[in-house]
């Protein structure tokens, strides 16, 4: 939690609220790679490669 609490410091410190939005997608997508526990996410890895 004190990364949490650190990350929303420097942002309200230097005016970066922008990169609120951002953080915020890329925890909701990294928990639905977490969640589908890879199977559901491999036929799209299969396609990049």
């Amino acid at each position: 939690m004190s990364f949490l609490k650190e990350l929303w410091k420097f942002m309200r410190v230097r005016k970066k609220f922008w990169l609120l939005p951002i953080m915020l997608m890329m925890a909701i997508f990294g928990g639905l790679i977490v969640l589908s526990q890879g199977s559901a996410v491999a036929p799209f890895i299969y396609t990049l490669f």
